[in-house]
């Protein structure tokens, strides 16, 4: 349809494509009277009203020659608005009007209705109305077009009621309730809608609603009419008092009705789109057999009882249930019994039931062959359990519920339902503890649901405990989950409790699908591979799917995505009180050694390939090679980050000492480079101290080593220092080439932080000569790498451009692509300080791809502020600013403070480039702040250098001050930056 009059203008696909007010008046009128000509006089009454300007003919053309160029650009004729001696009209297909087209589907409906065809006149009832997209003509204020546009709400009103009826009479009266209950708010006069309501809340039982419904009316009427309510709606309230009102108002069957459900629970919560996705499955696409499984406690029952009750009114005959006790303290319903009770909820007398199954099959099959009726078969144990049960009336509706996945029943549809979104939960909590307790402690609410799981079951149990303990605090509550030793245990009310649900399901599974469930609750992290799930059972991978399956299948774990898979928190709680039992100590420990070793493995495979000839010797070889061989990747690292640091924690408190020192040497890298510096301390730390418990003199100062890493990056120079020259001390005293190698080399990396580039210079060159080429190619690198940036700091650009050739070669031939990144990052930079732009550029583009590709942020931010540098030399400002914005968010993410300076200095001087003096003058001044706090000396002399650049043209004095002490610490720090700044001086002399 190009044009939509039942609901705002519309022209073509969009909304609101004609702006201006008279176009869009006179487009309405038209479309109103789509067909006719509409006359001059009435357009211009329309568009002026009582006011009309003496132009208003020659305004009137020029607003018509508008509308036909709008309709050009949507590929309309010109003709479609003609000319007539009269006025003007619009020329347009039945179907190009939505309101042609209602009118066309209302006259189908009312057809359908006089041949007896309700279901066929529905439809095209339900086809007009969805046509509305709110008030005709909403938006469009003329009166002329309101006074018809309000026609057209009449006529769809009218059509409303005429479709209510048909409904009514196919029993489809509790999905018309809040439909009905918004209109006649929205039109509190109409008697007819107001009956329809009153209709439609009995027939579905609820009685009270539908006489509190006449009350209101009543008041409305005499309030505003001064009237009573009409012959009709009063004579229906006598029959609503009475109880003579079937479903719709019409005569009822000759099946007595049956209703077994048990009751709804009010405090029914969430699940709206799984609620009306069932409701869509059953109505439109015929789906006649549901299956809902889920974990224990996820509310499977209550969902299906809540759908059933939903869409009792086209099942009228009979709403039957039965528990099958699969997953109960009895023995599972034999379909024996299970058709006998069927059978007598349907009223079957139990000396008629049959004593042979098939027989008892068949009559149940012929009792519902003729019935409207919905069934729910309820906590199924298996496909075997409730296949005979299936009931083969067109008209019949069955849902199954089961903790397990039910394959193989032909045409189920499976629904497999997750725990409830946080919002929800929190809802359900107010619902069942009381909603002023939760508006009181939001945030104690949300954590209560948090720490249970979000799981129905378990926010009942948690609020069922504050209802009945009124003087408790929900804060209470969430500290006793969070520590107590047994949070399982605080999740019970009287004979309920979520470890009893639990429990039931693990009985269920295999014995080798129970020892992996209990093994995987040592597992501390969100998700796990289907390898840790083989190296914590001790199988080979293949071996493994089977009880992983089992356990995907009963709901006790989730596969999230193909070979990674999920406990919930509770149930991994559950898991770790099976393993704890004293009977089990053997078990536990041993699991917890596999899933050390199984880590530790994976992470010195990677770091073997991205730290080749560094200290990974003491590391022992895998003993699952099959399991590690295919985990080898970076992204590993990231993936698991937070179980890597749990396991580290674990390993302390469980004695696997040499597991705490070895993984978190192993994970050094990942955090580094990713900025990750509380992971890095605590996990150092911890390290440390179990190296120290071992008194492994070489681990201890191994682990030294890395945790000045983390302090380095948060530019904690002093306590960087005072650690490496410890560490170069004992592994003086132990005698190990190697680690006093890494250990003079790292303390020269320390002296270049600190801005002592001469002494940084010294002892990486000792370095340097401690290492043996060609055997330790890679680490003769990096020391080169490590040695190209005081020699660049100092000025000493062609030494500078010799080492950081010689790490390119050594970075190519070893096929090391981060040392092959850095080596041309620093090529870029030196070539840009000797004046070489051109090169420069090309090497730090290159850099740059390669840095991100290795995901090393600091490196990335490095290239881009000297990307930036080029950038404004070369006049572009702007360009300048982006990049080193771009580069402080690098430095940011790998938590390097020194990094932020200096790309928070050289933004400043890019910011002053575009002629903002004050933001430029307010950056650098809290540069100035911040690196006098950290001793940083080159970045308070940059930062005092950018100070004095802004003040020069206004205050020559101020920048004359802040340049002579810039210059006094680039000389300290004996920067190439001084002679830049003794010029400037010169010239304000």
């Amino acid at each position: 349809m190009r044009f939509g009059i039942l609901g705002p203008l519309r022209l073509g696909d969009g909304e609101s494509t004609v702006t201006a007010g008279r176009d869009r008046t006179i487009l309405a009128m038209l479309l109103l009277r789509a067909g006719r000509v509409v006359p001059v006089e009435e357009l211009i009454d329309a568009v002026w009203e009582e006011r009309p300007p003496a132009t208003a003919r020659t305004q009137l053309q020029i607003c018509v020659s508008r509308l036909r160029q709008r309709l050009a650009l949507l590929g309309l004729p010109v003709e479609t608005i003609v000319t007539d001696p009269v006025g003007y009209g619009i020329r347009i297909t039945p179907d190009d009007l939505d309101a042609e087209v209602f009118a066309r589907s209302v006259e189908a409906g009312r057809a359908a209705v006089a041949a007896g065809q309700p279901g066929e006149a529905r439809r095209h009832y339900r086809a007009a109305l969805a046509l509305w997209r709110g008030p005709a003509l909403s938006g469009t204020t003329s009166r002329s077009v309101r006074r018809r546009a309000l026609a057209l709400d009449e006529q769809r009103l009218a059509t409303l009621e005429e479709c209510v009826d048909v409904e009514l009479r196919l029993r489809r009266a509790a999905d018309l309730i809040d439909e009905l209950s918004e209109t006649v708010d929205r039109h509190p006069l109409r008697e007819r809608l107001r009956g329809q309501l009153m209709l439609a809340l009995a027939a579905a039982g609820r009685q009270a609603d539908a006489l509190a419904v006449y009350r209101e009316g009543r008041r409305v009427y005499a309030e505003e009419l001064g009237i009573e309510p009409g012959t009709a709606l009063q004579e229906l309230h006598q029959r609503v008092l009475a109880g003579d009102v079937a479903s719709g108002g019409l005569e009822s069957d000759a099946t007595v009705p049956v209703r077994s459900l048990p009751r709804a629970i009010g405090d029914f919560t969430g699940r709206q789109q799984t609620v009306a996705r069932l409701v869509q499955e059953i109505e439109e696409d015929g789906a006649r057999i549901q299956l809902i499984d889920g974990m224990p406690g996820s509310g499977k029952t209550t969902l299906a009882v809540h759908v059933a009750t939903a869409l009792g009114d086209r099942y009228p005959d009979a709403h039957l249930f039965v528990d099958l006790h699969g997953h109960s303290e009895r023995t599972p319903l034999a379909p024996a019994a299970a058709v006998a009770t069927l059978l007598r909820q349907v009223g079957v007398p139990a000396e008629r039931v049959p004593l042979d199954l098939d027989d008892r099959l068949a009559m149940w099959r012929t009792e519902l062959a003729s019935r409207r009726a919905l069934v729910v078969l309820d906590n199924a144990a298996s496909t075997a359990q409730v296949a005979p049960l299936l009931p083969n009336g067109p008209d019949n509706l069955v849902l199954i519920t089961s903790r397990r996945r039910l394959v193989g029943l032909d045409d189920g549809r499976p629904s497999s339902l997750p725990v409830l979104d946080p919002d929800e939960a929190v809802e359900l909590l107010a619902r069942v503890a009381g909603r002023e307790r939760v508006a009181a402690e939001p945030s104690a609410a949300a954590e209560v649901a948090r720490r249970c799981g979000y799981l129905p079951l378990a926010i009942r149990l948690a609020g069922a405990r504050l209802a009945h303990r009124p003087r408790w605090r929900i804060a209470d509550l969430a500290e006793r989950l969070a520590a107590g030793p047994d949070p399982l245990a605080e999740l019970a009310a009287g004979e309920r409790s979520v470890g009893q649900a639990f429990a039931l399901s693990y009985a269920q599974v295999s014995p080798p699908a129970q020892r992996l469930f209990r093994l995987l609750g040592l597992h501390p992290g969100v998700r796990f591979e289907n390898r840790v799930a083989a190296a914590l059972i001790d199988l080979p991978l293949p071996d493994v799917r089977d009880p992983l399956d089992e356990l995907i299948d009963a709901h006790l774990a989730d596969e999230v995505e193909p070979g990674r898979y999920r406990l919930h928190d509770l149930l991994r709680e559950y898991a770790r009180g099976l393993l704890a039992a004293p009977e089990r100590a053997d078990e536990r420990r041993a699991g917890v050694e596999r899933l050390l070793d199984h880590h530790l493995q994976v992470a010195a495979a990677i770091a073997r390939t991205i730290e080749a000839g560094y200290d990974l010797h003491r590391f022992p070889p895998p003993a699952r090679p099959d399991l590690i061989e295919a985990t080898v990747d970076q992204g590993w690292f990231d993936e698991n980050r937070s179980a890597l640091t749990a396991l580290v924690r674990l390993a302390e408190a469980e004695g696997f000492l040499r597991h705490c020192w070895q993984l978190t040497r192993a994970c050094w890298r990942s955090h580094f480079d990713g900025g990750h510096l509380d992971e890095l301390i605590e996990t150092h730390t911890i390290a440390l101290r179990a190296a120290e418990t071992l008194r492994d003199d070489e681990a201890v100062a191994m682990t030294t080593n890395y945790l000045a890493s983390a302090h380095y990056r948060l530019a904690r120079f002093s306590e960087v220092t005072r650690l490496m020259e410890a560490v170069v001390d004992r592994y003086r005293r132990l005698g190990l080439r190697r680690g006093i190698r890494n250990s003079v080399g790292n303390l020269g990396g320390a002296y270049v932080g600190a801005d002592e580039y001469c002494r940084a210079v010294a002892h990486i060159r000792e370095a340097v000569r401690l290492t043996r080429y060609p055997d330790e190619a890679t680490v003769l690198g990096n020391m080169c790498n490590n040695l190209a940036v005081p020699l660049l700091q100092l000025g000493r650009y062609e030494e500078a451009l010799r080492v950081a050739r010689q790490h390119l070669l050594l970075a190519r031939v070893a096929r090391d692509l981060r040392g092959s990144a850095n080596a041309l990052g620093h090529l870029g930079m030196i070539r840009h300080r000797m004046g070489d732009p051109g090169p420069a550029r090309r090497l730090l583009r290159l850099a740059l791809l390669l840095k991100r590709r290795g995901q090393n942020r600091f490196g990335e931010g490095e290239v881009l502020n000297e990307i930036g540098v080029l950038e404004r030399q070369a006049g572009h400002p702007g360009e300048a600013v982006l990049l080193h914005r771009e580069a402080l968010v690098a430095m940011r993410e790998s938590g390097d403070w020194i990094g932020q300076l200096a790309s928070r200095n050289l933004l400043g001087r890019a910011v002053l480039d575009q002629g903002d003096v004050a933001s430029a003058l307010d950056l650098h001044r809290r540069v100035l702040a911040d690196a006098t706090r950290l001793a940083a000396r080159y970045e308070q002399a940059r930062a005092l250098d950018g100070i004095a650049r802004c003040l020069r043209a206004t205050d020559q004095a101020a920048a004359r001050s802040h340049w002579t002490r810039a210059l006094a610490l680039f000389r300290q720090v004996e920067s190439p930056d001084q002679g830049e700044v003794e010029e400037l001086l010169a010239e304000l002399a």
